[in-house]
C-alpha cells in the first residue's frame, strides 16, 4: 500500500513516525471537536422539534379562536398573537435548518471520517514502525 522500499534508514522511519504523530495529535482534537458538536446537535435538535410542535399547535389554537371571535380588541389581541407566534415559528424553522437532523447528520459523517483517518494514520504509524524493524 506504501512505498517504504523507498525509505531506507531509520532515521528516515523516525521523521515519518514523528510526522504521523502530530497528524493522529491533530486529528485526536478534531475528533473531540466533532464530538461536541454533534452531542450538541442531537440535542438541540430535538428540543428545536419539540418546541416548533407546541408553537405549530398554538397557531392552530390561535387560528380557530381568531375565526369565531368577532371584531373588536380580542380579535386584534388575537391576530397580533398568532403574528408573534408565526415569527416565532420562523425563527425556530430557520435554527432547525441550521441544527437540525440534516445538521446532525452532516455532523455525524465528519466525526466518522476524522475516525477513519485515525484509523488510517495508526495504520501508517504501524507499518513503517514495522518497516523500521527491519532496517
Amino acid at each position: 500500500m506504501y512505498s517504504f522500499i523507498n525509505v531506507t534508514q531509520v532515521a528516515d522511519c523516525d521523521v515519518l513516525i514523528s510526522w504521523a504523530e502530530k497528524e493522529k495529535a491533530e486529528l485526536t482534537f478534531k475528533k473531540i471537536s466533532e464530538e461536541r458538536l454533534t452531542t450538541k446537535y442531537s440535542s438541540t435538535s430535538i428540543e428545536i422539534e419539540a418546541e416548533l410542535q407546541g408553537v405549530l399547535a398554538e397557531i392552530t389554537a390561535i387560528e380557530t379562536v381568531i375565526g369565531i371571535l368577532p371584531e373588536g380588541e380580542s380579535k386584534e389581541e388575537a391576530s397580533k398573537k398568532k403574528v408573534k407566534l408565526d415569527y416565532k415559528k420562523f425563527l425556530l424553522e430557520t435554527r432547525k435548518e441550521s441544527y437540525g437532523v440534516v445538521a446532525l447528520l452532516e455532523k455525524e459523517l465528519d466525526l466518522e471520517r476524522t475516525n477513519k483517518e485515525i484509523e488510517e494514520v495508526d495504520a501508517f504509524i504501524l507499518a513503517i514502525t514495522n518497516h523500521k524493524a527491519t532496517l
